[in-house]
This record gives structure tokens, sequence and C-alpha cells, in this order.
């Protein structure tokens, strides 16, 4: 059984590629997506295997090291197989980054996912202040200030929209929220530009720009003689773009070989120090600068606030 709990929010900062292989449409290597609303998505065995390599190499332990194995578990013979301590959930999306027409570019959401993100805080014992209750109408948007507004209309891609002012209010108090624990003080300028330019779409809106406004970058492999793209090498990948921001739930228990070194406090502990305001890698093309983030770990206090 668990026994804490905390939300781990993922900044993207480079484009990030978790894949699922090859695929059977005009990309040939596409993102994890959920399967019924399509959104981008990273799989909690992703998730789970970085945080056991950023915890084994920030401590200098070995991969196969007491610890590791108290803390994640051992697969192995029937007799010599157990569960780790650490569990998190599938990474969803929360903001995602749109090209604007005035204001550069906006970050996106909708009541869907800002309700689903309501309840998956309750995992962590966290309360947003979501006061949005209704949707926006067909070809409107909510908006928390006129930085995205085009004249009369808000300009994504190439899809305008109505900017209601209505919810203003609530919606920068959400924004500031989520921005306060999810980027470090060092982000403050990305912190503000969040708050600024949250807008919340039409549901339907806010799924095809999260399945159609992705990156795809084009690789080659050149024949080092003719400086020409050798046969079959040449493919396209699908990545999150920089700015999108995910969260994940994240739950502990005490280890199930060493509960006296590491119970719950100690293990939740443990991660927030490797975890703490850091960059980390995630997905494919590390080599190639590639998925870096940055992530926050964040638990709710005794007292119902968070730290």
């Amino acid at each position: 059984m668990f026994e804490k709990s905390a939300l781990l929010f993922i900044y993207v900062e480079t484009p990030l590629h978790a894949g699922t292989g090859r695929g059977l449409g005009a990309v040939d290597l596409p993102i994890q997506r959920e399967r019924v609303t399509q959104y981008p998505m990273i799989q909690a065995s992703s998730l789970k295997g970085k945080l056991r390599a950023e915890v084994r190499l920030r401590n200098n332990w070995q991969d196969d090291s007491p610890e590791i194995t108290a803390l994640f578990g051992k697969a192995g013979d029937a007799d010599n197989t157990f569960s780790g301590a650490v569990a998190p959930g599938d990474a969803r999306v929360l903001l995602f980054p749109v090209r604007s027409l005035a204001g550069v570019l906006a970050w996106t959401t909708s009541l869907h996912v800002l309700q689903r993100f309501a309840r998956d805080c309750a995992f962590a014992n966290l309360t947003p202040p979501l006061l949005l209750r209704t949707s926006p109408g067909a070809g409107e948007a909510f908006v928390t200030s006129d930085a995205v507004k085009a004249g009369d209309y808000v300009v994504l891609e190439d899809f305008s929209f109505k900017p209601i002012s209505e919810h203003s209010k609530s919606l920068r108090e959400l924004a500031q929220w989520v921005v306060d624990r999810a980027l470090p003080n060092t982000h403050a300028y990305w912190r503000k530009q969040i708050v600024d330019k949250l807008v919340v779409l039409p549901e339907d809106a806010f799924r095809d720009f999260a399945l159609y406004a992705t990156e795809v970058q084009t690789h080659v492999r050149l024949d080092p003689a003719r400086k020409t793209v050798q046969p079959g090498a040449l493919w396209t990948t699908e990545s999150l773009p920089p700015d999108t921001l995910l969260y994940a739930p994240l739950m502990v228990s005490q280890s199930r070989v060493d509960s006296k070194t590491w119970n719950a406090d100690n293990v939740l502990t443990k991660l927030k120090e490797v975890l703490g305001d850091k960059r980390v890698q995630l997905g494919g093309d590390e080599t190639a600068g590639q998925g870096w983030v940055t992530v926050r770990l964040v638990e709710a206090s005794a007292n119902g606030g968070q730290r």
C-alpha cells in the first residue's frame, strides 16, 4: 500500500521525443499518445526508468546496489523478485504551446485537461484553485489577458478564436498556482509569460492542436564520400515542442526489503533531493541535445500547503 504521494512536474526545454517505435502513418517515429484522447504523454515505465537512472548516477550507486534495489525493486527468480518503493504514473499534458499571431506563442489547455489535472492533484493531496466549470463555445477561447489578442481575435496557427475575458481572474489564479509549483524561481520570465498567455480552448480544438501541432524533425545519414543521403537513411521524428508542461502523480511506500532505512518519508526525501529543480534528459536523441526538461517534485504539507 502506498503511504506518500506527490506530483512531478516536467517542463520541456528542448524538443522531447518519448517514442513508440516505428509508426504506420506519415511520421516514421511518432511520440507516445493516450489511446482515447490522443493527447501526448510519457508512459510511467519510461519515467520510472529515468528516475532510477538519475538516483543511481547522482549518488554514484551501482545498478545492482542494495539502495537501488530497495527503492526500485528487483526482477529475478521467482523467489528473488520484489516491487520497488517508487511508483510514478503516466505524465500527462497540462499546457501545450501553440504559435500565436500576437505574443509569439500561447499556452493552451481545455476544460477536460484542467478537470483531469484537478482530479490527479487529489492523489497528491493538492487542491488547485480550479473555479472553471464551463468550456468555451465553438470559435471562442478563454484568455487571461490581452497579450495574445490580435485585434479582435486570438489567432493560433491558422485558426481564430473570439477571446472571452469573463474567467480571466480565476484563470490567472490557477495559472499562478501552477507556475509557482511547476517552475523554479530561475524561470521567472516563463512563469509570468504563462500567466499572461494562458488560453483555454474548446476541447476539440485543443485535441487537434495537441495532435497536429507537434514538431516533426527530418533526419538523414550522409554518405561521407558523396555527401548525399544514403539509401533508406531518411526518416522523420515527432517531438513535443519546447515549453510544453506535463505532470505525473508519484506514489511511494516503504521498501519491501529495507523498511527501516527506506520508509516512505525517506524515499520521498531522496527523490526530492535528486530531482529538486534539476535538468534531466528524457526520451531519445540524447546525443543531439534533445529531451532536456526541468523537473520539480511537489508534496502536500501537513497543513494543506505544498513543499
